[in-house]
């Protein structure tokens, strides 16, 4: 316990230098990235094939070797050695280098994939062209700078994952959650949606779906080329699209009750994955201060309402107003999405209200006026919802949020300000399933005060900004909308006051009971627990 303790101390010594077979994974790592930058500059690659195959299992390989080396002879435990004294996770001169090439690398990918070798006609070149075999042999398409990407992406969270789970082999949920994720991405996000494209032909035509990305994520699924698509490809086709309005409207809700946002942002997602994996090094760099958590709630909030007002303008452009012809008609369906917003901001009113910040009331208010008076302009404006035309509010949405910050900001800035600024700061889905969690989830960490020696760990290393170490302080139970359920407080804590539960919505937020305990039968307190 006491070395684990010194171990992540800030007096602790700086990191020692790399063991000879750490040397070898890092020049394995260095070979597999020169193949990608050569192909990048369009260097001529012959055997595409066996030159992707380098590449690529040396990248993988490299990091698995490097975290078998730094990993396997520690004991079992938590092991943080040195993060504040690395560049690389300390803010330094090589962080600032790394998030520049990541930011790069993504407006290249998102913006000018020209440059990096996709063709519109004819073949592809460069660093595109060496992931054509691969695409080729899963889906028989070329590759495009998606595919790529998405590669890139899966092979970062089976690499890192395994380094995660060297790094956490002593906790068994840990070790769950990143077998989770990592099946998931492979599964779900890469090798599925490329076999689904296989099966495309005349007369069929599914459109590339990530089973696992719900709305509002998938912001794109209910555009009318995708509903279209869906309706004309058959029984398969209206069973995937009315697996997406069951994902929003029964799954996540009955998940999220069960098990918290967890379920979701640390088992399933994978932007949580890529955090959780290649983004663990970053984790203590996330911004605690209350500061950043105000502007993480206005933000994030706005951007649910921003991808609401969008995907409502989409899905009304192809809607009809005949109810001869139609039963949803454009006028219908704005009564019933105006009636549910009512009823869920009606019901937080109501009947969470004490568990909502004050800025929280105010919000709810404001976003529900607002929502509600753009829906009334349709009544009174004509045909024109929302005074701007639906596809400028798609391309903007997908311009700023679903480029810059999922994409550029998100993934680029892990360096700077920790892996999961997306998810605090941009996720509409981490929102509205930390709406669910505040307020009707059976999932907490609980805490036991008394054990609690104010070490800081718990906070230092929570990747979402919160200040555990406060709750604990005061013994109050942790229900956060920003909680990903990640564990990782618990786990670096050296004398387990905290931990992870699915209980009953009773006494779940209980911090008045522990601040005035002189005042309550702490019997009745424990039976009630």
């Amino acid at each position: 316990m006491y070395q684990s303790q010194k171990s992540m101390a800030l007096g602790g010594q700086p990191p020692k230098a790399l063991s000879t077979l750490q040397k070898v994974a890092v020049s394995l790592g260095m070979l597999g990235l020169l193949i990608l930058v050569l192909a990048a500059f369009q260097v001529h690659l012959p055997q595409k094939s066996l030159w992707l195959t380098i590449a690529l299992g040396g990248i993988g390989g490299g990091v698995v070797l490097f975290s078998a080396a730094a990993y396997k002879n520690k004991l079992a435990g938590i092991k943080n050695d040195g993060v504040w004294f690395k560049s690389i996770s300390s803010r330094g001169l090589w962080a600032w280098l790394f998030g520049v090439l990541l930011t790069g690398f993504y407006v290249i990918l998102y913006f000018f994939p020209a440059l990096i070798g996709l063709r519109s006609e004819g073949d592809n070149v460069g660093l595109i062209a060496l992931f054509d075999p691969l695409s080729k042999a899963l889906s028989g398409n070329p590759a495009s700078q998606w595919f790529v990407y998405g590669t890139l992406y899966t092979l970062a969270i089976l690499s890192f994952g395994i380094k995660f789970l060297w790094k956490y082999r002593h906790s068994r949920y840990e070790k769950l959650r990143t077998i989770s994720v990592m099946f998931f991405q492979t599964a779900f996000a890469f090798l599925i949606p490329e076999f689904m494209a296989r099966l495309n032909g005349e007369g069929f035509s599914l459109p590339y779906y990530d089973l696992k990305n719900i709305w509002p994520l998938n912001y794109y699924n209910f555009e009318q080329y995708r509903v279209d698509d869906f309706i004309s490809a058959g029984t398969v086709g209206v069973a995937l699209l009315i697996f997406g309005v069951a994902s929003i409207f029964i799954i996540t809700p009955i998940l999220t009750y069960k098990y918290g946002k967890r379920w979701y942002c640390s088992w399933v997602c994978g932007c949580g994955g890529l955090a959780e994996t290649a983004g663990d090094s970053f984790r203590h760099l996330s911004d605690k201060s209350t500061f950043a958590w105000k502007v993480e709630r206005w933000v994030v909030h706005s951007v649910v309402v921003f991808v609401v007002l969008m995907t409502t303008a989409v899905v009304y452009t192809y809607l009809g107003y005949d109810p001869q012809k139609y039963w949803l008609t454009k006028d219908v369906f704005l009564l019933l999405l105006g009636g549910l917003l009512t009823v869920v901001f009606a019901w937080a009113m109501i009947f969470k209200r004490k568990e909502l910040e004050k800025d929280a009331q105010y919000g709810a208010i404001g976003y529900m006026v607002i929502i509600a008076s753009l829906i009334g302009i349709h009544f009174f404006s004509g045909n024109n919802l929302f005074l701007f035309q639906a596809e400028t509010l798609r391309s903007t949405y997908g311009f700023l949020i679903g480029s810059i910050f999922s994409g550029v900001i998100g993934t680029g800035f892990y360096p700077i300000f920790g892996n999961r600024v997306w998810c605090r700061f941009g996720c509409p889905m981490a929102a509205i399933l930390g709406f669910q969690q505040r307020l009707f989830s059976k999932f907490r960490i609980t805490v036991n005060g008394g054990q609690c020696i104010s070490c800081g760990n718990c906070s230092t290393y929570c990747e979402m900004g919160i200040d555990v170490r406060a709750y604990a302080q005061k013994g109050a139970n942790i229900v956060r909308s920003s909680c990903v359920g990640c564990g990782i407080c618990a786990e670096v804590c050296p004398r387990g006051v905290l931990k992870l539960e699915n209980d009953s919505l009773d006494r779940r937020i209980n911090p008045k009971d522990v601040l005035l305990g002189n005042d309550v039968d702490l019997m009745n307190y424990v039976n009630h627990k």
